[in-house]
């Protein structure tokens, strides 16, 4: 980033996950390839060790717990987990119901990716494999829509 440019002026994409931190760390090393150090990736765990996960992929914050979660998906642009994030009681009950109620009424833009663990079917959509779904949701939704800070070159 150049030195005009403020870090509070990147684009804020906070990656939920929970459990393991498996499916949020190949998001952001997706997102990391993609954008490298023009957005701001918050790693945010229902646990410390989905958090370590996610920073282990680069992630340039990160926190763990119902409040980190509550609290700092008021303040992002963009949100991305999987559909579990907005269901109470989900990942083996490692989702509050605070934190589906604060995912699902932040302003930012959502993009959840249709994996659950629970017992919810969403209808209509075709199997698709996680990396797959990573691709679309990067291509589709991401890659040339966000306004990122351009790097400059010395």
């Amino acid at each position: 980033m150049n030195t005009t440019e403020k870090k509070s002026d990147l684009v804020r994409i906070c990656v939920i996950d929970g459990q393991g931190g498996g499916i949020g760390s190949a998001v952001i090393k997706k997102l990391k390839g993609l954008f490298g150090e023009t957005v701001e990736i918050i790693a945010l765990g229902t646990n410390a060790i989905a958090t370590a996960q996610m920073l282990k992929a680069k992630a340039n914050r990160g926190a763990s717990g119902e409040n980190a979660i509550v609290q700092t998906s008021k303040q992002v642009n963009i949100i991305i987990g999987t559909v579990s994030i907005i269901l109470a009681h989900s990942m083996m009950g490692e989702v509050t119901p605070k934190i589906a109620e604060a995912v699902a009424g932040s302003p930012a833009k959502k993009l959840l990716i249709p994996l659950t663990q629970e017992n919810v079917e969403i209808v209509g959509l075709p199997s698709t494999p996680l990396p797959h779904l990573i691709d679309a949701l990067i291509e589709e939704h991401l890659k040339g829509k966000i306004p990122c800070v351009k790097p400059t070159r010395t």
